[in-house]
């Protein structure tokens, strides 16, 4: 068995004034790999290679992550019906719990209840991490320790890529759950990143939409940088070692955005292997990765768009590389981070496959990327879903 240690991570959250985490447990079972997978006690092997790597870098966080001091993202708590005692800097709930706020937290009052903004601190490290998916093997990012929505994770990889888009209706429309005509209600988790104006109303753009303004799909869209910085690029020279995507535009950033790119540069590069075929392989670094939450769904998305980049370019998927720089583990993701390590894998193959039908990057939709030998349902009745409070 492993441990957390939670006094030294509570000791250094007092220290910054904050309140003490508590955790269901801190024991865990430490994983165990051979041969790039996991195995059990009798030394069978279990689980999907993704899996392997969620276990072993949820431990290597846990054993070695840092806890940061001032955190720009926050959580934000809301209780109905509550007041709040300035003076004491007290919020007494409906049910009458008092609740201490602490120095460093904010208290935001509003009809109908009390919002408290709590500092939402992570334990990370920052080197030591990389995963690697032969997906001309079958190989994929998948995780069987919980249940991930690849819908809406390839709907959005489609969206920032395909799409060209940051306008959030179309997002909805790509998930098949748009609701804007009738309620004017994003249902996408980018609402919280929505440009707003100081009075908290959305900024739309030209049809009438919200937006996240000037990241992401708007800026592949000033650029068409996936056309030309790869696909054309290919095309015209396939030995090329320049083919690269970047999100990370500064110029773009002088303009009002939402969230800044995490999974935000990607190299490209054709491999004329020994078996006679031609090999697109591509690596996908990301500054920061909220692992818990999405680090499977965004390994996912990217090596979905290096299949429908092959698709086009008449290329057999290779491999796909995943460098994250810093790794993490919000404070209020350690109970669910402890608990997927105890929890045992789904064996299966998980695949990502693509409509045989369809021929070129633009004719691709949602349904036409599926999750072949993935067993959904098995996996929320052995490993059911969690709640990951987010850092806004």
């Amino acid at each position: 068995m492993s441990r957390f240690d939670l006094d030294r991570f509570n000791l250094e959250k007092v220290k910054l004034g904050e309140k003490e985490v508590k955790l269901k447990r801190v024991t865990y079972t430490k994983p165990k790999v051979k041969d790039g997978s996991l195995v059990d006690k009798d030394g069978k092997k279990i689980g999907t290679k993704g899996d392997m790597y969620a276990k072993v870098i949820m431990d290597k966080i846990l054993q070695e992550g840092c806890l940061d001091h001032n955190p720009r993202p926050h959580y934000e708590d809301y209780y109905p019906e509550a007041s709040w005692n300035e003076k004491k800097r007290i919020v007494t709930t409906k049910e009458g719990n008092e609740i201490k706020v602490g120095k460093n937290e904010e208290v935001k009052v509003e009809e109908g209840g009390v919002w408290i903004w709590v500092p939402a601190h992570t334990i990370s490290i920052n080197q030591g991490v990389e995963c690697t998916y032969d997906l001309s093997k079958g190989e994929s990012p998948m995780i069987t320790l919980r249940p991930i929505a690849t819908k809406a994770a390839i709907a959005e990889i489609l969206w920032i890529y395909q799409q060209e888009s940051n306008d959030l209706v179309l997002f909805d429309k790509l998930l098949g759950r748009c609701t804007w005509d009738e309620d004017k209600k994003v249902n996408n988790w980018w609402n919280d990143w929505a440009l707003r104006d100081k009075n908290g109303k959305y900024i739309l753009n030209k049809e009438g939409h919200p937006t996240i303004g000037a990241c992401y799909g708007e800026t592949v869209n000033r650029r068409h940088m996936l056309r030309k910085e790869v696909i054309e690029a290919i095309r015209n020279n396939p030995d090329g070692r320049r083919n690269i995507t970047c999100l990370w535009q500064q110029d773009d950033f002088n303009e009002p955005h939402g969230l800044k790119p995490c999974a935000f540069l990607t190299i490209w590069n054709v491999r004329h292997a020994w078996d006679g075929k031609d090999y697109l392989d591509m690596t996908m670094v990301q500054r920061s990765s909220d692992f818990a939450t999405a680090g499977c769904i965004n390994q996912v998305q990217y090596a979905t768009l290096l299949k429908l980049v092959a698709k086009e370019l008449k290329l057999e998927a290779g491999v796909f590389t995943w460098r994250p720089v810093n790794v993490q583990l919000y404070d209020r993701h350690i109970d669910q981070a402890i608990e997927m390590l105890n929890r045992e894998p789904v064996t299966c193959k998980a695949e990502i496959t693509l409509n045989p039908k369809k021929k070129h990057f633009d004719d691709f939709e949602p349904d036409d990327i599926t999750i072949e030998d993935y067993p959904r349902e098995k996996v929320k009745t052995k490993n059911p879903q969690f709640k990951f409070p987010l850092g806004i």
